[in-house]
């Protein structure tokens, strides 16, 4: 649904600009700007092609037609429409005469954050990335009016130059009971997001377009009082924002670290390396590439971790399908840091981890052979004969993958006799939360032994995951139901005790009852209207 407005803004139009734009144009659904400059020819812009309008050049009296017809202009040379998303963007002269308006058109699409409504009722503090244009402000507006209308949160949006909520005091409707602060000057945006928390005690804040060190400052004192915080900022990807020295600190910032000779030599670098400086301010960064598709790196943190050391990143893409169906999928992203050696050395690495994640990717080459179902691992041998390995691979028919590297590396398997030594290579796998498997010791039979329980473990993980997605994705329905009004009460499936507990939290969230009903094993939640 888009609630445009559009009407309005074409009355403050020139009437030698607007007779040509209805006339030329069929429907103007896509009608992104119309640029208006003294001396050319007005334009209109629509997202796969710009449109001349007349021969006609615009005037000086042309713009003073729209500038009487609009709001005043603020120090940031925007103004607006009333009641409306309207954006009028002014060009001066050195003397500060208007010689160009770019007028805007504000729409609010609703719908537009189904494709990461999961993420948003998380409670995480979430950083929308994305060129100019693309639809961050949109996407805003209706999570300000999600989180206040259906979530039952108190939100409030720190409105610089009235771009989330519109012009004049009313807030648009499109940004729903959510309470909009206004910014008089762009200058001041970071004095209003400290003066909201202090002033009016809000869960969530809204803020949109973050570009300075002050701003980057006071979202990070927000974020550790406890606020949830969503932003906007520009930039097309996560490595920009790494590499940005202003706002760089939103994801924990980058520093200059000497190693020692030992550290320097196990992870394969120069003594002088890249690493994060702090926590991250925002917990997920969401690349928004089109209004149907995102890019969304979940663990910041992690994430910004290897991207310093090299390794490729690898975001989850959402796509979001016909009758509103998001499909999940990963793919490798660009590593402005990393060389092509880098990329080449780490090829496997990806490999593994977009197979780890294959619980949440659909996938339809499952393998006949039940043996076969775990992925293949990179194995680090510490006091294991490699001929051992190999056979009972080739004996069991499990892949297995032996590296003598172990920052690339899925699993260490050591012998007790090897592990009690307490080994610096022991120590160091751990301290990289790389798993160290222990077996007896170093003989074929423990070998095959521990081959068949990887095989095991995959099996029960691949089970109690899918387990869980199903459960959620039927709690996350049974919720939405509920919040439309449709019923006063619903029944969720019989599960076990510890998926029970995640079901009562998720309804939390939604700000619904729930309570457990019947007895094991057909114990279940009931979800309620409060």
């Amino acid at each position: 649904m888009i609630d445009n407005d559009l009407e309005l803004l074409l009355k403050c139009l020139p009437i030698d600009t607007l007779n040509p734009l209805m006339e030329r144009t069929k429907s103007l659904d896509d009608l992104l700007e119309v640029i208006l400059d003294v001396g050319r020819p007005p334009e209109a812009r629509f997202p796969a092609f710009d449109m001349i309008l007349s021969e006609q050049e615009i005037t000086e009296e042309d713009l003073n037609y729209v500038i009487e017809r609009v709001g005043k202009f603020g120090d940031d040379n925007r103004a607006g429409i009333e009641r409306t998303l309207h954006r009028i963007s002014a060009i001066r002269n050195r003397k500060g005469r208007v010689l160009g308006l770019t007028c805007r058109v504000g729409r609010a699409i609703f719908g537009t954050i189904d494709i990461i409504e999961d993420i948003v009722i998380s409670n995480r503090n979430i950083l929308l990335l994305g060129r100019p244009g693309v639809g961050k402000t949109t996407m805003l507006r209706e999570v300000s009016r999600i989180l206040a209308d259906f979530a039952k949160k108190r939100v409030i949006v720190v409105d610089t130059s009235n771009e989330i909520a519109g012009d004049g005091d009313i807030p648009h409707p499109a940004i729903g009971h959510a309470r909009r602060m206004q910014v008089a000057t762009p200058s001041r945006q970071h004095d209003v997001m400290i003066e909201a928390v202090e002033n009016h005690m809000p869960q969530v804040i809204i803020i949109d377009e973050m570009g300075t060190e002050q701003e980057a400052i006071a979202a990070r004192t927000i974020a550790e009082r406890g606020v949830q915080l969503i932003a906007t900022a520009h930039g097309n990807s996560l490595d920009n924002l790494i590499m940005n020295p202003t706002l760089s600190d939103l994801v924990g910032g980058i520093q200059t670290v000497t190693l020692g000779d030992d550290e320097a030599r196990f992870r394969g670098t120069q003594k002088t390396v890249l690493e994060r400086k702090a926590l991250p301010t925002f917990d997920v960064v969401v690349e928004i590439q089109d209004r149907y598709s995102v890019a969304v790196h979940k663990d910041v943190a992690r994430v910004v971790d290897s991207w310093l050391r090299g390794l490729p990143l690898v975001p989850e893409v959402r796509t979001l399908g016909d009758g509103g169906k998001v499909s999940k999928s990963h793919k490798q992203a660009s590593n402005a840091w990393a060389t092509s050696a880098d990329h080449a050395s780490n090829e496997n690495t990806f490999n593994f981890l977009a197979s780890q994640k294959s619980t949440e990717v659909e996938d339809s080459k499952a393998l006949s052979d039940p043996e076969k179902e775990a992925s293949t691992r990179k194995i680090f041998l510490f006091g294991i004969g490699r001929d051992k390995l190999e056979q009972g691979s080739i004996s069991t028919g499990i892949s297995v993958d032996i590296t003598n590297d172990l920052r690339t590396a899925d699993l260490m398997l050591t012998s007790k006799t090897h592990y009690k030594r307490g080994s610096k290579v022991v120590k160091t796998a751990e301290s990289f939360r790389i798993p160290v498997h222990v077996i007896r010791k170093n003989s074929n039979s423990q070998v095959y032994q521990f081959l068949r329980s990887m095989v095991k473990v995959d099996r029960s993980t691949d089970s109690h995951q899918n387990e869980l997605d199903n459960a959620l994705t039927e709690a996350h329905a049974a919720s939405r139901k509920l919040l439309e009004g449709t019923a006063e009460y619903l029944d969720l499936s019989s599960q076990p005790a510890y998926i029970r507990r995640l079901q009562h939290l998720l309804a939390q969230k939604y700000n619904l009852g729930s309570l457990s009903s019947g007895v094991e094993p057909n114990r279940h939640i009931r979800l309620l209207q409060r």
